[in-house]
């Protein structure tokens, strides 16, 4: 089992992996743009995340191993903190999640 993370060890946040024992970290992302709140596929396959590379917060996915990198969403305001799942959350007025 892999975990993913974000680290700036490299001067600007990206998304690394490493085993779950904490060794072989490896950067996936590596570009000059913050990379961050990675979250893998239910198969372990892909991982979405958030990147800056294009000049603002948008919805990334790339391949566990970090090929095929591709945005996903292309919007007017920032698009953070992307997870996989069957239900969509959505922030109510009353504070109150809907699903």
């Amino acid at each position: 089992m892999n975990i993913a993370f974000t680290s700036d060890r490299d001067g600007n946040p990206e998304i690394y992996v490493m085993n779950a024992d904490g060794s072989s970290p490896l950067c996936l992302a590596n570009n000059d743009a913050a990379d961050y709140y990675p979250n893998w596929s239910p198969d372990g396959t892909q991982l979405c995340f958030t990147s800056e590379r294009d000049g603002k917060a948008e919805i990334y996915l790339m391949n566990a191993n970090g090929a095929g990198q591709k945005r996903l969403t292309v919007t007017d305001v920032q698009t953070a903190y992307p997870h996989w799942g069957g239900r969509n959350y959505k922030q109510e007025g009353n504070g109150e999640n809907e699903s």
